[in-house]
């Protein structure tokens, strides 16, 4: 016995997404998302820096030579 609930969300899913296609579909904008993590990504990339520099250390720049 097939569920009703499964089969109207089903339907509905089917016929947002052929509805989406149309040429005269609404468009809805993007909303802009808030930099709740940035913070946390900064401390995480420089903790994976200063991992990556014990792992496998970068080369020491090379000083410009004046001729």
């Amino acid at each position: 016995m097939e569920l009703p609930t499964g089969y109207v969300t089903a339907l509905d899913a089917m016929n947002r997404h052929i509805n989406s296609a149309r040429p005269d579909a609404p468009v809805q904008a993007e909303r802009d998302r808030r930099a709740l993590l940035t913070p946390t990504r900064q401390a995480a990339a420089v903790a994976l820096r200063r991992l990556a520099d014990r792992i496998q250390p970068r080369p020491l720049p090379v000083a410009p030579r004046c001729s």
